[in-house]
């Protein structure tokens, strides 16, 4: 299966063509308004405004050269990921008693 987004390329004769000719790949696209399933849509966000925002570049070397900060974020490894709620804090007791003999 490949999941895309509505955009009209994703449907356009040349790409109903191909799907055709392999019929083993099934094409299905995503809900409209639920971009937020689509992973690439929210490193575009980013990327875009760390490297792209307000830029105008000259040639090939500009972009390379605004890219690398952009990008490096996302080069580091991500931390582990933790499911489920956190266990509660210990409780202290506010007062010990001391039972004398």
């Amino acid at each position: 299966m490949v999941v895309t987004d509505n955009l009209s390329s994703h449907n356009s004769l040349a790409t109903r063509a191909w799907l055709e000719d392999h019929p083993r790949i099934r094409h299905v696209f995503i809900p409209v308004g639920a971009c937020w399933l689509n992973l690439q849509e929210g490193w575009w966000r980013i990327f875009r405004k760390a490297a792209l925002a307000g830029q105008s570049f000259a040639g090939p070397p500009e972009i390379d050269q605004a890219t690398r900060p952009g990008t490096s974020p996302a080069q580091r490894p991500s931390p582990a990921m933790i499911w489920g709620r956190p266990a509660p804090p210990t409780r202290r007791l506010r007062r010990r008693y001391v039972y004398a003999p």
